[in-house]
């Protein structure tokens, strides 16, 4: 059985996408952040081993000494970890000071590098899975009110832009104003800041990079964004299909059509 690669990060995206290797016959090696991936992971791949964020060095011994050549990424790791619990490596070190800037591209497209350097591909994951890229329409019983359709057509070109720049890749809107933005705090914290602002009736857009590198960091929405859009009073989620993930699409449409939250792909 061929084996396969897997960096685990946050969330429910590394167990779901585990499952998807092994249906297509994939023997899963993967290795899971301290403090970040489930721990659940275990229980759906073939070994699990744990690095500190920061361990590049390590990371690529173990894909190494276990005969792997290709790997996927899955699961978000915020930003935030880059400044108050990382332990780098020399390798990461290495890599760090050659970056010419801090943005999420340009640190995964480094790491990139360090791995196919190694002879180690890092592949798309949703051509394993790609059921749960977004299709194109409403996936609600809802479907958008003509000025929530007038807030998402405001605030895609600014989410594209937000995107160009890698800042984030989420902006939040009501009433043709921007009320918030993502940046380094992650999706939940921008839906929530938009809701304490606009107070209800909030249309939060998620959109791909305008050059999305489908290898890493692509929009991913879940159960637990319903539950804070739900949080957030929002009326409205609006995301780029093709290119972005939908995890628990099930549980996660159930929760929106009760809490009457309309969700479309464009």
């Amino acid at each position: 059985m061929e084996g396969i690669g897997l960096i685990a990060g946050d969330g429910n995206f590394p167990i779901i996408l585990s499952s998807g290797l092994r249906e297509k016959g994939k023997r899963v090696i993967a290795v899971g952040l301290e403090n970040i991936t489930e721990p659940a992971l275990e229980n759906n791949v073939e070994r699990l081993h744990w690095i500190k964020v920061g361990q590049l060095g390590r990371l690529i011994k173990i894909f190494k000494k276990e005969g792997i050549n290709s790997v996927v990424m899955a699961g978000k790791v915020s930003k935030t970890f880059m400044f108050k619990d990382i332990r780098p490596d020399l390798r990461a070190i290495t890599l760090y000071l050659k970056l010419k800037d801090r943005k999420d591209d340009s640190l995964l497209l480094g790491i990139v590098s360090e791995l196919e350097k190694e002879g180690i591909k890092v592949e798309e994951p949703t051509r394993y899975v790609p059921h749960l890229l977004a299709e194109k329409g409403v996936i609600t019983k809802r479907k958008p009110k003509k000025e929530e359709l007038k807030d998402m057509e405001f605030g895609w070109p600014i989410a594209k832009e937000m995107g160009r720049l890698d800042i984030g890749q989420t902006v939040v809107v009501k009433e043709r104003a921007v009320l918030s933005v993502e940046a380094i705090e992650g999706t939940d914290a921008a839906i929530r800041r938009a809701g304490e602002l606009g107070r209800g009736g909030i249309v939060v857009i998620k959109v791909a990079k305008p050059k999305q590198d489908m290898r890493f960091d692509a929009p991913v929405i879940g159960l637990n964004t319903i539950r804070t859009l739900k949080e957030a009073k929002a009326a409205a989620l609006c995301v780029e299909a093709g290119k972005t993930i939908l995890l628990e699409k099930e549980d996660m449409i159930k929760l929106a059509d009760k809490e009457k939250i309309c969700i479309i792909g464009m």
